[in-house]
């Protein structure tokens, strides 16, 4: 029982953390990264904050990737609620956006950092990939095209998408979409985590082991 609160607290750290970031990187005022270019568009068009336009991309991304044949994890699922009402809570704070390249630059790459930490906790949770990276599996499995090229036409399509709805795209775009992948390696390397290794947890999955947990505490 005691590795499963562990795990659900690194799922919750990195929720956290994630959002923190994001809201980081579009401090910088270098343009937004791919995903959050598509959810300030979404946003705008349909009068709503970023956050919730978050929660209801996730959600219908969700829905898509169950239609296509994927399993859902209780990592999903939190994290379609959570990193959008935490990018919301960062941001009615209201600290000021950055001014010059440089600073940009590196507030850019710090809130990448903070993002790839996110990362390594939640991936580390095995309890299930996010709605974005299961939609990418299971384009993957549909189309057999490599995972690095289902990402790249995924990304390039919310990009622009969002640009046409109006999201901020700039340097900081290009530099979140091929900086992330560099800041992830560098976080897991000090971590030493191999992704690879983590056999994450279905929703039915978690269910059976919480109701064995507590058919054994209640014997």
């Amino acid at each position: 029982m005691s590795n499963f609160f562990q795990r659900f607290i690194n799922l919750m750290i990195g929720n956290f953390l994630c959002a923190l970031g994001i809201v980081t990187t579009m401090k910088a005022n270098l343009g937004f990264a791919p995903w959050e270019v598509f959810h300030w568009g979404v946003g705008k068009t349909l009068g709503m904050s970023i956050g919730h336009a978050s929660i209801i991309v996730s959600l219908i991304i969700s829905v898509t990737v169950v239609l296509l044949g994927e399993k859902l994890g209780l990592g999903t699922i939190l994290n379609l609620i959570l990193v959008g009402i935490y990018i919301d809570i960062f941001m009615s704070i209201n600290t000021p956006q950055v001014n010059g390249f440089f600073w940009g630059i590196i507030v850019m790459f710090s809130g990448l950092f903070i993002i790839a930490l996110g990362t390594y906790f939640y991936m580390n949770s095995a309890f299930g990939a996010g709605p974005r990276d299961s939609l990418m599996v299971a384009i993957k499995r549909r189309t057999k095209l490599p995972v690095g090229l289902c990402r790249g036409i995924l990304e390039s399509s919310v990009v622009l998408t969002g640009w046409i709805l109006g999201g901020p795209v700039g340097i900081g775009t290009l530099i979140a979409a091929f900086g992330m992948g560099f800041c992830i390696q560098i976080v897991f390397s000090l971590m030493k985590f191999d992704s690879t290794s983590v056999k994450h947890e279905t929703l039915d999955v978690t269910h059976k082991k919480l109701k064995a947990l507590y058919s054994r505490r209640g014997a």
